[in-house]
C-alpha cells in the first residue's frame, strides 16, 4: 500500500468475526480492507492512529489497531506465527 494516511477502526464494544472485515487502511495510492484474525469484542482501539495513522508505517507490529476479548479460544489454532506468515508471503510472491 505504501504510506498509510488513514485507518478506519471499529468502536470499543463492537463485535468482530474471524475472517470478516472490521475496518480499512488507506494510502495515497490505494485502500485495503482489514480482516479480523479472531472473533470477539473490541475492548480497546489504538486512538493514537486516529491523529497519526502513519505510525503504522514506522512500526506495523508495535502500533496495533485494536485489542479483542476472544470469544472462541479455539480460533487461535488457525493463526500463523510470524515465521509462518513470512513463509506464506514468500510463497505468494
Amino acid at each position: 500500500l505504501g504510506n498509510i494516511v488513514y485507518v478506519d477502526m471499529p468502536e470499543v464494544g463492537d463485535e468482530v468475526t474471524q475472517g470478516e472485515e472490521f475496518g480499512a487502511v488507506e494510502s495515497v495510492k490505494a485502500a485495503s480492507d482489514l480482516i479480523s484474525p479472531i472473533s470477539g469484542e473490541v475492548v480497546e482501539i489504538n486512538e493514537a492512529l486516529e491523529d497519526a495513522p502513519e505510525l503504522i508505517n514506522e512500526d506495523a507490529f508495535g502500533n496495533w489497531i485494536m485489542k479483542v476479548k476472544v470469544s472462541d479460544p479455539s480460533e487461535i489454532d488457525n493463526l500463523l506465527d510470524a515465521a509462518a506468515y513470512e513463509a506464506h508471503c514468500a510463497e505468494e510472491a
